[in-house]
């Protein structure tokens, strides 16, 4: 695909056909976000990469903030979590970078991933206490994202319907609404 495309394209995935990734297209998405832009390069991200169905199941059924929302990731082939520590980051006008640095890097992962074909859906409403335990992430860990991958299902499941009309996925701001040029006018 061009970038271009890539960009445009790209969207959030919650159903999964029964098809794995291949360790080629994998490396390929982790060398993408290796390859990002971090405060200092100090590059504090880790990713956990689950591809052990019954861990996912697990994820699937405990990680979500409210009920088994996330229970969808349960068809997919590969969950990845995205990880930071603090201490390799840093902090400047009282923003801790290790939050940017982590979503660069897994953004540029999900725009590898979706190159190949792959979808993924960003996972914020999570409940890190468990995805921990599950994991075995240390505590001075933070879990910033997690994320299903794997090829979309051609027709989407009506919980994914839902979602997206919930979600008003397909509503975006105009142009006019978002930049500004020299001064603030927005």
């Amino acid at each position: 695909m061009e970038f271009d495309e890539v960009i445009i394209s790209r969207k959030s995935v919650r159903s999964f056909q029964d098809k794995e990734i291949s360790e080629e297209i994998l490396n390929t998405m982790m060398e993408a976000a290796r390859l990002s832009p971090s405060f200092q390069n100090r590059q504090c991200w880790r990713f956990v990469v689950v591809r052990d169905k019954n861990i996912i199941k697990d994820l699937a059924l405990r990680s979500g903030m409210v009920s088994k929302v996330n229970f969808f990731i349960k068809d997919a082939p590969v969950v990845i979590v995205a990880c930071a520590d603090p201490a390799k980051s840093g902090t400047i006008n009282n923003q801790d970078y290790y939050l940017v640095d982590t979503s660069i890097s897994f953004q540029q992962m999900m725009l590898a991933a979706w190159n190949h074909g792959v979808g993924s859906c960003w996972l914020a409403a999570f409940n890190e206490r468990y995805v921990r335990e599950i994991l075995e992430i240390p505590q001075n860990i933070r879990i910033v994202a997690l994320s299903p991958f794997g090829y979309p299902k051609e027709k989407k499941s009506l919980y994914e319907k839902a979602v997206k009309v919930f979600a008003q996925s397909k509503k975006r701001n105009e142009i006019k609404n978002i930049i500004c040029y020299d001064k603030w006018s927005l």
